[in-house]
């Protein structure tokens, strides 16, 4: 069989993208998405540890409210008899409310702040229960073979990543730092 200039070109070229296909073929990265949530609420730990958190809450919110309740009865209070009071009876009294108010501020940010006493229960009682789950995906990810794992039920994305991916120190270099 007689090859011509054209055959031979078609075949070189055929094998080449086949050949190429195949290795890209060998590095695809597996990619696997989880929904950490769902996980997290089959796990009877969990729900308790989201119970008790509510139970805090609701009994804070409780106080909290009391605590404006008694601020309200006191400006009811002051506001009959406001006409009464001489200018300053009438200043201590708004001094003092504003204080009541100033402090109940205080006491709500200080159970329901960024930093605050329901934050830091959460981080107690929820904190062992996530790195147990995210213990066992990096276990999972490493035994399947995974190299990326994503989250769909929340924005926190990436919650895996093979280390071999992981280019940041090549960046760095890059830098020269």
């Amino acid at each position: 069989m007689k090859y011509t200039k054209s055959t031979l070109l078609k075949s070189l070229l055929f094998s080449a993208l086949f050949a190429f296909v195949a290795m890209s073929s060998t590095y695809a990265q597996r990619i696997a998405v989880v929904d950490i949530n769902a996980v997290l609420e089959t796990l009877p730990e969990y729900n308790q540890a989201q119970a008790d958190l509510d139970k805090v809450a609701s009994k804070w919110r409780q106080d909290i409210a009391q605590e404006y309740d008694k601020i309200k009865g006191m400006y009811n209070a002051y506001q009959a008899e406001q006409v009464l009071m001489s200018d300053d009876m009438r200043a201590q009294k708004e001094d003092e409310i504003m204080g009541a108010e100033k402090r109940v501020r205080d006491m709500q940010k200080d159970k329901f702040g960024p930093e605050g006493a329901l934050f830091q229960r959460r981080q107690d009682l929820v904190q062992p229960i996530q790195d147990k789950v995210y213990n066992a995906l990096d276990k999972f990810a490493t035994q399947k073979g995974f190299d990326f794992i994503f989250d769909k039920s929340s924005s926190t994305g990436l919650i895996f990543a093979n280390p071999k991916y992981d280019k940041t120190e090549e960046v760095k270099r890059e830098l020269g730092i």
